[in-house]
């Protein structure tokens, strides 16, 4: 490819990275963004292959790369877009300031990196492996090579679906005509020798081959003939790392060769079990314990276990290019992960091993403690999930004063602590409390890792969010714009964060009257999101359905109607018809169609959705009244008023019932009964609903309350109706006085 080819009029390819197996690595530039990205240029399929297969090459490239581009961890590389350009299929990630730990260990002249970068690569590296396997995705060829270690310290996964695409495709054989593209055997788990079923634990296991090399100077098994060392993953014990290097502390050996456990089942049993023994080793070590047995290797098989075979697509292999080999003339795909990663600013560099990171003196914690809080942790976490945010805020704040006791206020498990019961204070009602918290902890991250880092911008967005929740939409204007500014600065403009928080701030916008700027925004998020994650990613129709509310609130209800009609036939494809998520599209259809005049069908809609929101929630559920509510509406609008009465009352009295008499939505239906009673011309009864819902409101809400106002020019429009004149322009000039009063637009 020439260096001034442009791609899709947006990417110019600069300079040429590196070249390999699936293809080639591009410095590029954005035009469009004015930033510098890599652009990974997949090999262009030849003329022997059938357009089937090219066919399947090209969905199953667009599938990968969104499952990469839906990857929001700090230590996963950001992809901000792929396609395809005169049939070469392009990835678009961001271009890193670091070198990848092959790299490391070349540049130190085959020895092993100091301990202490051991440690923080191998945490840094399960807490992006947990992220990653909690969304279902399994890396499938993880290697020294694609693993960065950033010019700033943080470190960062590369290839993440595409890296599971190149070993697919090598599995037909036809890309590469002679044997099959597996990569270098040094990494891979026995069960992805053996053709057996592959999980997140044989990421953990690649995880253990990386450590075991970045430690000791050598891989687990290093041996120059490919069937030795595939022979040796499958069935032989590796010696402990400590054999090679006794400075080595004894809880690393201890976590390498627990990852290097034959048997799925043996190991760790996920990234976050891994983090644990990390920290606990890392932090809790004693004396006594830092030796294990220097046993010689021995043969290990799986129980009945013939001779030593491998599976066919094994012959042939190469040992390929361990990370401290020699650099071969032709850089390989492996050696391009450099290019493959935008630096990821944390404000701060990463602490010594075993510092505190609040400067305090204290002695260490026992890992008894640690564990035991990490545990009650996770539990309150679940609790959460549960909806049990009263029993989940108890349990997070004794952990939180026990963390800070032990650890300190800015250590980040005490702020982790604080940040969830900011979380359960803002979902049981406490937003002032929870403001406060949400406070507290950016102040902490701030100050230990710094004003940018993903974890200090989330405790400020959450401040901005429950700011919303008090209606102070100004101030959470503020605060969304300023973090907004500071994702698209360290993350850019396409990652995910950024979007979610431009999705915030559109939203905001809305609450703000700012009904144009809202909806031109929401569009662009939506837009963004529907090209990097699909058309039918829950994100995308989340931020297409405040694209249709936006547009409902500008009176443009026809194009409303159709967003959210899309909305909803993505969820019901994605989610499920029965999904509550898809059950709101669906009534905010409705809710379109009464707006445009058609009545009939909003009243077909909203039948099918009363039987669909009893089956799914029962007849008392909220949801399935506020569907029952609607239904009473569009009655009313086709003129079926004592049809439309007979719903209002009856909803009217199970919200009673099971809200209260005080509930908004009680009270919305208490008025639609007295509407119902008014067209009927039966005005003495409408008059004594609409006064209930006046003096409720008032009560409740205030005498000033734009709703307490709406149901006072109820009761006085009653009134009139009922040839009291002067008592219905009596209340007709209070409401004016408290308008004038309270509604008056500022100077």
């Amino acid at each position: 490819m020439a260096d001034t080819r442009l791609i899709q009029s947006r990417y110019r390819l600069l300079d040429l990275i590196g070249r390999g197996g699936m293809g080639e690595v591009w410095r590029a530039r954005d035009e469009s963004l004015g930033r510098q990205v890599a652009v990974k240029c997949l090999k262009p399929m030849g003329p022997q292959h059938d357009q089937a297969f090219i066919r399947v090459l090209r969905e199953r490239f667009r599938r990968e790369a969104r499952v990469a581009a839906g990857l929001q961890h700090r230590g996963v590389t950001v992809v901000h877009d792929f396609g395809e350009s005169d049939g070469v299929l392009y990835l678009v990630m961001e271009l890193l300031e670091g070198r990848n730990l092959s790299q490391l260990l070349e540049e130190n002249k085959q020895r092993p990196l100091p301990v202490a970068d051991v440690v923080d690569i191998a945490e840094q590296v399960a807490d992006a492996l947990g992220y990653t396997h909690r969304q279902g995705i399994v890396h499938r060829d993880l290697k020294p090579a694609n693993i960065m270690r950033l010019d700033d310290g943080a470190v960062k996964i590369c290839d993440f679906g595409i890296a599971r695409l190149g070993r697919e495709i090598g599995l037909t054989s036809r890309l590469t005509g002679t044997g099959v593209a597996m990569g270098t055997p040094h990494y891979m788990s026995p069960e992805q020798i053996s053709g057996g079923e592959v999980d997140h634990r044989s990421d953990l296991y690649s995880l253990g081959c990386v450590l075991y090399e970045i430690a000791t100077g050598v891989p687990p098994f290093d041996m120059d003939d490919s069937w030795a060392v595939l022979v040796g993953h499958r069935d032989t014990a590796p010696e402990p790392p400590r054999s090679h290097r006794a400075e080595l502390p004894g809880f690393l050996d201890r976590v390498v060769l627990d990852l290097l456990a034959k048997t799925p089942a043996e190991r760790p049993a996920d990234a976050r079990d891994l983090r644990q023994r990390i920290s606990l080793g890392r932090t809790g070590e004693q004396p006594g314990t830092m030796g294990v047995p220097l046993a010689p290797p021995v043969l290990v098989r799986y129980p009945g276990a013939p001779a030593p075979q491998l599976p066919s697509w094994t012959r042939d292999m190469t040992t390929g290019h361990k990370a401290i080999g020699t650099t071969p003339p032709e850089p390989s795909a492996a050696d391009h992960a450099a290019a493959l990663t935008g630096a990821w600013t944390t404000g701060s560099g990463p602490l010594p091993v075993g510092a505190s990171p609040s400067g305090a003196d204290r002695p260490t914690p026992s890992p008894e403690l640690l564990a035991t809080l990490a545990g009650r942790h996770s539990a309150g976490l679940n609790l959460g999930r549960l909806g049990h945010w009263g029993e989940a805020g108890d349990v997070h704040r004794k952990v939180a004063a026990e963390r800070e006791q032990a650890l300190g206020p800015d250590h980040p498990d005490t702020l982790a602590s604080r940040y969830e019961i900011g979380f359960t204070l803002s979902r049981t009602g406490r937003a002032e409390d929870a403001l406060r918290e949400f406070g507290r902890v950016a102040d902490g991250r701030e100050r230990t890792l710094g004003p940018d880092h993903p974890e200090t911008l989330a405790a400020r967005q959450e401040s901005a969010y429950v700011l919303g929740q008090l209606g102070r939409h100004f101030e959470a204007h503020q605060i969304y714009a300023a973090v907004l500014a500071s994702r698209e600065r360290s993350m850019g403009p396409d990652h995910p964060d950024t979007l979610r928080c431009r999705h915030n701030l559109a939203f905001n916008l809305s609450r703000l009257g700012r009904l144009d700027a809202s909806h031109r925004m929401a569009r662009e998020v939506a837009d963004a999101r529907g090209r990097l994650l699909g058309a039918t990613h829950p994100d995308t129709l989340v931020t297409l359905y405040e694209v249709a509310y936006t547009l409902g609130r500008l009176d443009r209800w026809t194009e409303a109607l159709k967003t959210y009609r899309e909305v909803a036939d993505g969820r019901a494809a994605t989610l499920g018809a029965d999904h509550p998520d898809t059950l709101s599209a669906r009534y905010e259809v409705g809710i379109s169609l009464g707006r445009l005049g058609r009545s009939a069908e909003a009243l077909e809609l909203y039948r099918a959705l009363v039987d669909d929101r009893t089956r799914v929630g029962g007849p008392t559920d909220p949801e399935t009244l506020r569907a029952r509510h609607g239904l009473g509406v569009n009655l009313g609008r086709m003129a079926r008023w004592e049809e439309a009465l007979d719903e209002s009352r009856e909803v009217c009295a199970i919200r009673e019932r099971t809200l209260g008499p005080d509930h908004a939505d009680t009270l919305i239906s208490r008025r639609e009964v007295a509407v119902g009673l008014g067209w009927l011309g039966r005005w003495a009864e409408a008059l004594s609903d609409y006064r209930r819902v006046a003096e409720i409101r008032e009560r409740v809400l205030g005498a000033d309350h734009p709703d307490t106002l709406a149901s006072r020019n109820d009761e006085a429009h009653c009134l009139e109706q009922l040839g009291r004149g002067p008592e219905a322009a009596d209340l007709y000039r209070r409401v004016a006085d408290l308008r004038g009063q309270h509604g008056a637009p500022p100077n």
